[in-house]
């Protein structure tokens, strides 16, 4: 099959992956977005049903991760009564990968959460997430090739995966688009993995791949691996219930400061330490009035304060601003232009930031980046 024989082949659908999965957005998601709330989450338990995925000496990667996904879904609903929880399934069945996408993509999901576990050598061991992309490894291929192997299960065999566009045009026509979703992804990503570490977890990073099932949804989604059912010590804690509600417990810390952060809520701006290293003559800081609005990268996040002349940020003008008790550190000053902070995204992340992504403020206080962008526009 063509994502299995030919590494090209993988490759390019990696490329259109990144770019092209939110290509059947709407007007009325894109609105839904502007305001700033999270109204529906979709948690996919990965595998189920005849897929039982990898297994261990004695637990199935379908039974963990359903574990999981249905502990975290409690969570998010017993303190958001009003948000949506939409399972792909609840029970132990299979569902196809491209329907688990449909599910998301017709409830109107505002983030998409799949939960799996991983197989490698006995030795190996931590928890990484990943987005949607280009693999950088021949490790992160074959973690891709392993989840989107599954096809052949279905009942056409995978013939459906082959109609996927892998123009240049359909490439480009996506690439500004999916910068928001990009990010948000990764900011998700980022904080589930920062969580995981909390516990005590092995911090394998954020990282990108070609999954299938990320391929087709329209909104920030993020695959995790929450361990290595071949390795006997993970195998055992993966399995347990009191280390899955652990695990649940995580994800749902990184749910809560993805969405505060996403939101804008509790967001101080620390005028006087912007103070020490603001130069209006820095080309990436511009002049702005009331009103307007301010996108800026952000390139560090700390539970602690980090002066702003401190080496790590390489000599950028940086700003700081504080949420649900994090340190947040941007660089860049971009008035009403989005093109122009991408393109310092793209800068930050070549020096070496590489989970740099952009944020929005208005009159000095964060706000969603969707409804910066359209504030921008007009």
């Amino acid at each position: 099959m063509f994502y299995f024989k030919k590494s090209w082949r993988l490759k390019a659908l990696a490329t259109v992956s990144v770019l092209f999965c939110i290509s059947f957005i709407t007007t009325a998601q894109e609105d839904e977005l502007s305001l700033g709330t999270i109204r529906t989450v979709v948690i996919d338990a990965g595998h189920g049903g005849k897929d039982p995925g990898c297994h261990g000496n004695f637990a199935q990667e379908k039974h963990v991760c359903l574990d999981m996904a249905l502990m975290l879904g409690d969570k998010i609903k017993s303190e958001y009564p009003d948000i949506e929880i939409v399972y792909t399934r609840d029970t132990d069945v299979f569902v196809e990968l491209d329907e688990r996408a449909k599910i998301a993509n017709r409830n109107n999901a505002d983030l998409f959460i799949c939960i799996h576990a991983n197989a490698a050598s006995a030795s190996a061991y931590g928890t990484e997430t990943y987005v949607l992309g280009l693999h950088r490894t021949e490790a992160q291929q074959r973690v891709a090739e392993r989840e989107n192997s599954i096809i052949h299960l279905e009942e056409d065999g995978g013939e459906k995966y082959k109609s996927f566009d892998m123009s240049p045009d359909a490439i480009i026509a996506r690439q500004i688009q999916l910068s928001v979703f990009l990010d948000q992804s990764i900011m998700f990503a980022s904080h589930l993995q920062s969580e995981f570490k909390k516990i005590g977890r092995h911090d394998r990073g954020v990282k990108q791949a070609g999954f299938l099932v990320l391929y087709k949804t329209t909104m920030p989604s993020v695959l995790i691996e929450t361990g290595f059912l071949t390795n006997p010590k993970e195998e055992k804690f993966l399995s347990d219930s009191a280390t899955q509600l652990q695990m649940a417990g995580s994800m749902f810390t990184a749910f809560k400061n993805y969405k505060n952060e996403l939101e804008g809520v509790d967001e101080q701006i620390d005028l006087d330490r912007q103070e020490e290293v603001v130069n209006i003559e820095d080309p990436f800081v511009n002049e702005a009035k009331s009103g307007d609005i301010v996108f800026r990268v952000q390139i560090e996040t700390s539970e602690k304060s980090i002066r702003l002349t401190d080496p790590k940020f390489k000599g950028e003008t940086v700003f700081e601003y504080q949420q649900g008790g994090l340190y947040k550190y941007t660089v860049g000053q971009h008035v009403n232009d989005l093109n122009a902070a991408n393109e310092h995204k793209k800068k930050m992340r070549n020096e070496g930031f590489e989970h740099a992504f952009v944020v929005g403020f208005l009159d000095g206080e964060r706000i969603d980046l969707q409804k910066a962008i359209n504030l921008a526009k007009k």
